[in-house]
């Protein structure tokens, strides 16, 4: 047991050290069919949360829930642009639409229908949240808990000055 621990945490580690601390150059498909250039997302100063998620995730769908109480706020406070990027695979993306529409999401919906973004972050789970400026990423949660967003937004502030 002692081994496994260790084995489990050595690995956590290693995964960490391993994240990328930029966005990756690659095209992404926003939800009505366009490429998108990912690194133009957040050029110009421009503050951009990043936000992985899926459809059948429900700690991603609260975070977001959360989050879109607040945004309109943060935008007026800090002018920061939230990219919410599904990681739905080809079977449930067709559930992505529908599930924005009906929670009036305000955000920038983007697709990552391969994966190709999570495996590049090197990310295990969702949600996943990115706070970027110029392609750097200067913070990352994996995660939600009720109140994250709070200490997200703390973060935006700290960030945007």
């Amino acid at each position: 047991m002692k081994t496994l621990i260790t084995l489990l945490f050595t690995l956590l580690i290693t995964s960490l050290s391993f994240s990328q601390d930029v966005l990756p150059s690659m095209q992404i498909k926003s939800l009505d069919g366009q490429s998108i250039q990912l690194v133009d997302i957040s050029k110009d100063d421009q503050l951009v949360v990043v936000s992985l998620w899926a459809t059948w995730c429900v700690p991603c769908k609260n975070e977001l829930d959360a989050i879109s109480e607040v945004y309109d706020d943060w935008i007026d406070e800090t002018n920061v642009k939230l990219y919410a990027i599904s990681v739905d695979d080809s079977r449930t993306v067709k559930r992505v639409k529908p599930l924005v529409s009906g929670k009036g999401w305000d955000y920038e919906i983007l697709l990552d229908t391969n994966s190709d973004l999570k495996r590049q972050l090197n990310a295990p789970t969702i949600p996943l949240t990115l706070l970027v400026k110029n392609n750097k990423i200067l913070y990352r949660h994996s995660g939600y808990t009720p109140g994250a967003e709070d200490e997200l937004y703390e973060k935006i502030k700290e960030f945007s000055k």
